[in-house]
């Protein structure tokens, strides 16, 4: 990619590995406290590797997780990193009246800017829960003092997705000023295959991720949005017993590749935060 102008945003949702919406049917919240955390640990490795990279990224962080490592917020600020919003504790739009969602996100927003000292322009809804039956979320977003939004995946998935979303950042009609940034989808024909990161970039071999995300750089002329989690990184995690197979196969597949990849996608593309990607005039 050497010579190609063209930025892409890295992204982490700060999360610890029994926060995912996958393991909700098996992990009660009022069970959380009780459960070794991990995420402070693999969260200082992940700020280790973007700075050994260059690299700068954004940080979708759970108020829970703010609120129990403030010193974790303080780093992730100092390394010059984004400092943006996931909620409180991973709860799911769909889940959430506009009343209750309005709270979480005032309530994440503030915290964060108050621990780290800075402006929190961004948003990313839990497990990509806003879609076509509640755009609402994004009024409120607007309302709430937030510039943007990457909460909107525009592929067809049995757990999120709005198929019919665009692919690239764009200004919804229920809130003028603020931005939709999706994750990354490349086109093959009529279809739109996630290229982001998640389970894919575990499931699918390095050079697919690497071909897609040059695709959407060369052909489309666009900048990536590509994320991953924490526990992603952490092969030694503990395991959860009593899981379907789907969920175990999703969560742990591919652990012990992540960072080796991780590592090569941070040296074959150029990146930065969402902010100076998307709002910084260029």
């Amino acid at each position: 990619m050497a010579g190609d102008p063209i930025v892409n945003a890295m992204t982490v949702d700060v999360e610890d590995y029994f926060q995912v919406s996958a393991f909700e049917p098996y992990i009660g919240r009022d069970k959380w406290n009780e459960l070794p955390c991990r995420v402070e640990r693999n969260t200082d490795r992940i700020l280790q590797i973007f700075a050994e990279a260059g690299a700068q990224a954004t940080f979708f962080t759970l108020g829970w997780v703010a609120e129990r490592y403030p010193a974790l917020i303080k780093r992730i600020v100092e390394a010059g990193h984004e400092l943006a919003c996931h909620g409180y504790n991973h709860v799911r739009v769909t889940q959430q009246t506009p009343g209750e969602f309005r709270d979480d996100v005032l309530r994440s927003k503030r915290l964060l800017e108050d621990l780290g000292g800075v402006q929190v322009l961004g948003y990313r809804a839990a497990s990509y829960s806003i879609g076509s039956k509640n755009l609402w979320a994004l009024e409120i977003l607007e309302d709430c003092g937030f510039r943007y939004s990457s909460s909107i995946y525009p592929v067809k998935h049995d757990l999120y997705g709005m198929p019919e979303a665009p692919r690239f950042a764009f200004r919804p009609n229920t809130a003028e000023g603020l931005l939709e940034i999706p994750v990354t989808t490349v086109e093959l024909g009529k279809k739109k295959l996630p290229c982001g990161g998640g389970g894919f970039f575990r499931l699918l071999p390095y050079r697919v991720s690497r071909w897609a995300i040059e695709h959407v750089n060369r052909r489309d002329r666009q900048s990536g949005v590509f994320y991953f989690h924490p526990w992603e990184i952490d092969p030694d995690q503990p395991r959860q017993r009593g899981i379907d197979l789907k969920t175990r196969f999703r969560h742990y597949l591919n652990l012990s590749r992540t960072e080796s990849r991780l590592r090569r996608l941070l040296l074959d593309f150029r990146w930065n935060t969402m902010a100076h990607v998307f709002l910084s005039p260029h």
